[in-house]
């Protein structure tokens, strides 16, 4: 089958986009672990850039998950095809000149550095949400945590799963950061990017 693929080469191009759009576009990855706050802060991020009239996208992980993975477990290998499906459609989203904001647990190092390796490395900009386990556990905002003590849900990140945390992100911020300054830290580390 893959004999039969042939790449098109199209007149467009991602730096026509991008001058179209007035800036760059790359992949901002927030990982961490469920209810540190990653989708709280990328819509808080996404908003800051709206107004600055950069072009966004949004992927969060329970989204995705009602769609295009739909048909994926929380097993590791279920896990890695989620986030391997995450990085080529970002990789589409970085082609079409857009800011890509991306919240997942992403728990594995090894699937964060293949979408590393997919996007390449200068369009990756990972920040890590580095809320404890127990802080998480007393947002619980989904209630998974206590499904996952309770032994309803396996394979619960920082329960019964593992989580690895980023050895060497972009930027780190922490349960101490408000939201606000969250998404200050972060837009200070990526703002050079966008020109």
């Amino acid at each position: 089958m893959s004999a039969n693929i042939v790449s098109h080469t199209y007149k467009i191009t991602k730096k026509d986009r991008q001058k179209l759009n007035g800036h760059n576009s790359f992949l901002v990855f927030l990982t961490g672990l469920s209810g540190s706050g990653k989708s709280t802060i990328a819509n808080a991020l996404e908003e800051l850039l709206h107004k600055k009239g950069i072009h966004t996208y949004t992927l969060d992980g329970d989204n995705v998950r009602k769609g295009i993975n739909n048909n994926l477990s929380f097993k590791p290998e279920d896990r890695s095809e989620n986030l391997r499906r995450i990085g080529e459609i970002s990789k589409l989203f970085i082609d079409a000149g857009i800011v890509t904001l991306a919240a997942f647990i992403a728990p594995y190092e090894k699937d964060r550095e293949f979408i590393k390796k997919t996007v390449g490395p200068s369009n990756y900009f990972e920040v890590f949400v580095n809320t404890s386990l127990e802080v998480c556990e007393q947002r619980d905002v989904k209630g998974l945590y206590a499904k996952a003590r309770q032994g309803e849900i396996s394979n619960m990140t920082g329960v019964s799963a593992p989580y690895e945390a980023p050895k060497s992100p972009n930027v780190e911020v922490t349960e101490s950061n408000s939201i606000e300054e969250s998404v200050e830290i972060i837009y200070q580390a990526i703002k050079n990017n966008l020109k």
